[in-house]
């Protein structure tokens, strides 16, 4: 009987010694915040906090408990605030936004046979790029996206310009079937993107990706070497997909009833493919993109600024498609705003479907952060606030007028809240902007040089 109490008395005892530790130290502590988790719960922890060491979570919970296990070096009060998982850009070409309002109110194919690739044959070149995406990553980091896909040329120099500003990328070097900037055949992009990824395979922020432009410019040969450079080194395939009814068109010309169809017999699809748009797919494709694992980009605004169409969000939705939200180049949506593109692909969705349930302001904000994730193939590392992954984590003002007043966080990021309610970015555990000031890019410089190049752009296409 002694003996049990004497071990009784010394369990207590290591019981207090660790209840007694002090707390463990790490580098940040987001604490008093609306903790909007978009984990597998969705769980809303108010107040909530979040501890984050190095690049990396190591709790979410409510904030006293918290602050019983941890004391940050650095600590930010985001009381009043929600606290988010960093926005998710699925589809992008980063550097267009030198392109900003080049040309509107046009259909896809001659916006972009008359307008952007005469514009880009003029154009485009390392120093054009490394401009388009300071100025893009700068509008990233102001409203809150912290992970994005691009499709474009010298990605070398894009993924470069995404490191300094301290954002994470997927980064496609385009190939495509005419002389472009950088390379002058599909061989030479292709021998272009294999460098390109052989330099940044191991980057902490950088994913290399390889990117055929489309079906209608590139032929099956192109299309299946750029599916094979991607599987040898097990990098995304980034691909336009069934954007339009022409694109279609090309799909039954080339003897297959739909562009997913005829991928499909290419033996393109796959996991790591992310096709954007996929709008004019039927109930077949949709099974068929489930069956191979292929992640899926909507860019409602986009695709409603063209007239290309309206994506079945709410049967991918059901299928369980791995979907999530993109803006596309603002050379046709015309910015980079993600709360714009989950408050856009609610109502557009609402309003196609003549059901108000449809996209939920909950299910808008997954698309936005665990959505994109998924369809990035990296919803183990990036897209909820859970411990182990990656601490990408932007802080969201609820204090303007049109926010007030608040009774629910989700209702107004969907429906209320703009980028620029975005107070700070954190990226990879380093903070990109604190409170709308961003510390990794000189926003006077790149505003100037943005609109320098812009009057270089006026002068080439005679504007």
């Amino acid at each position: 009987m002694r003996g049990s109490l004497v071990a009784a008395a010394a369990v207590l005892a290591a019981g207090v010694v660790v209840s007694g530790q002090a707390p463990r130290q790490v580098s940040m502590v987001i604490t008093n915040g609306i903790v909007v988790t978009a984990d597998a719960g969705s769980r809303v922890i108010s107040p909530g906090a979040v501890a984050i060491d190095g690049a990396d979570i190591v709790a979410v919970d409510g904030a006293d408990a918290i602050r019983r296990q941890f004391r940050g070096r650095e600590t930010i009060d985001a009381g009043g605030q929600v606290v988010m998982p960093g926005l998710v850009n699925t589809h992008t070409h980063a550097p267009m936004v030198l392109f900003r309002g080049l040309a509107d109110d046009l259909a896809l194919e001659e916006w972009l046979t008359k307008y952007v690739f005469p514009a880009e044959a003029k154009t485009v070149s390392p120093e054009f790029v490394r401009a388009g995406t300071r100025l893009a990553a700068l509008e990233m980091i102001e409203s809150g996206t912290t992970t994005f896909a691009d499709m474009y040329y010298f990605e070398e120099e894009i993924a470069k310009e995404t490191k300094a500003a301290g954002l994470r990328g997927v980064l496609g070097e385009t190939i495509i079937q005419f002389p472009v900037a950088d390379a002058k055949t599909p061989a030479e992009g292709l021998a272009h993107a294999e460098s390109f990824i052989t330099a940044f395979r191991n980057d902490p922020l950088i994913t290399p990706a390889v990117a055929p432009h489309a079906i209608y410019t590139n032929d099956g040969a192109t299309l299946k070497a750029a599916r094979a450079l991607s599987v040898k080194y097990g990098v995304p395939t980034l691909i336009h997909m069934a954007e339009t009814q022409s694109e279609a068109m090309t799909a039954r010309e080339r003897g297959s009833p739909t562009v997913v169809t005829y991928l499909d017999a290419l033996g393109f699809l796959g996991p790591g493919v992310v096709a954007a748009h996929a709008v004019w797919v039927n109930d077949s494709d949709m099974a068929l993109l489930k069956a191979r694992g292929v992640g899926v980009s909507h860019n409602p605004e986009s695709n409603m600024k063209l007239a290309s169409g309206i994506a079945p969000v709410k049967a991918y939705l059901a299928s369980n498609v791995a979907i999530g939200l993109g803006t596309d180049g603002a050379a046709s949506n015309n910015d980079l705003d993600m709360f714009e593109s989950m408050r856009t692909a609610s109502f557009l969705q609402k309003v196609a479907t003549s059901d108000p349930t449809v996209v939920s302001a909950k299910t808008a904000v997954q698309m936005a952060t665990i959505g994109g994730a998924r369809a990035l193939g990296m919803e183990k590392q990036i897209g909820s606030l859970e411990p182990g992954k990656r601490a990408d984590v932007i802080i969201v003002a609820m204090s303007a007028t049109r926010q007030t007043p608040m009774y629910d966080p989700i209702s107004h990021l969907v429906y209320v809240t703009r980028g620029d309610d975005v107070q700070t970015t954190i990226v990879n555990g380093k903070v990109l902007m604190r409170n709308r000031k961003v510390l990794t890019l000189d926003r006077a410089a790149v505003l100037r040089e943005a609109k320098t190049w812009a009057a270089k752009v006026s002068a080439a296409v005679g504007r």
